[in-house]
């Protein structure tokens, strides 16, 4: 049913890193931004990323900037997420979301009209 898919979430250990993919059979992805979100067990949904249309001016939310980097590669029709530096508290479901037809980002969930799935991130020793 979802038009979005995210794949690339696993078991890891803090410090390490994943790349968190999204990609979809039905909608071309360069034609809108694309944002990550993610939702913890008990928490509240949270914005991580979001890459626009065109530019480069991608956005990150303050608990995970530095560590994370949002990419496409149109070719692919794929949104990168590179999730390093693990931490226990990054622990979530991650999420991606298309805007639809729009050269910006949002850090509201609102703004994005079709969802993924998601796919699981779990950090612990």
């Amino acid at each position: 049913q979802s038009q979005l898919a995210e794949s690339g979430g696993g078991l890891v250990q803090p410090g390490g890193s994943l790349r968190l993919s999204c990609t979809s059979s039905e909608l071309s992805l360069d034609r809108q931004a694309v944002g990550w979100f993610r939702q913890a067990p008990g928490k509240e949904r949270e914005g991580i990323s979001c890459i626009p249309r065109r530019g480069f001016m991608r956005t990150y939310g303050d608990s995970v900037k530095g560590r994370f980097t949002i990419s496409r590669d149109n070719a692919k029709n794929t949104v990168y997420l590179d999730v390093n530096n693990l931490k226990p508290e990054d622990t979530a479901v991650y999420t991606c979301a298309a805007r639809g037809e729009t050269d910006f980002c949002s850090n509201s969930a609102a703004a994005y009209v079709t969802w993924g799935r998601g796919t699981q991130v779990t950090v612990s020793s």
